[in-house]
């Protein structure tokens, strides 16, 4: 079972619009100056259940205050525990709750994904990736911390 730590039902930081925004546990980078450590442990925070995931796709469902979409981040979404909860989670997405886009953080770099990994992205629309590096922080960027992260446009890329 994938754990999470927060979910905000409406967030406007981690990426455009309204959005709803899940923080999950489980981290191997374990960055140098991660603003995030108490998310490194799988087994921290609580059990993400069918409950909750139900509370985020009735959220994003909600007409009262329309949400633009759904930010992954953590703690790690593609940390290999994690992989095959967020899977079903962006499908569910995906199927239920149309024209709401997906941003994912990551702390791997798109190159170094494996196959499972690289399955997540035919869902997502946006990913941000690269692991947090202190020395390049960077207070002025949008959506990221370090200068080496990148930003992935996937809706652009697909067509």
């Amino acid at each position: 079972m994938m754990h999470f730590h927060r979910y905000y039902d409406v967030d406007i930081v981690n990426g455009p619009g309204t959005r709803c925004t899940l923080f999950v546990a489980g981290c191997e980078h374990q960055c140098r100056g991660c603003y995030n450590q108490s998310t490194w442990r799988l087994d921290s925070g609580a059990p993400f259940t069918l409950q909750h995931e139900e509370r985020l796709i009735a959220d994003l469902q909600d007409s009262r205050i329309p949400r633009q979409g759904l930010s992954l981040s953590g703690g790690d979404p593609l940390h290999p525990h994690n992989v095959p909860h967020i899977r079903r989670l962006v499908k569910r997405v995906r199927a239920e709750c149309p024209g709401k886009d997906i941003w994912l953080w990551t702390g791997y770099q798109r190159a170094e994904l494996n196959r499972a990994q690289r399955e997540v992205l035919d869902y997502i629309d946006v990913l941000i990736d690269g692991r947090f590096i202190e020395a390049q922080r960077d207070t002025t960027l949008r959506w990221r911390g370090s200068r080496n992260q990148i930003i992935w446009d996937l809706s652009k890329e697909r067509g």
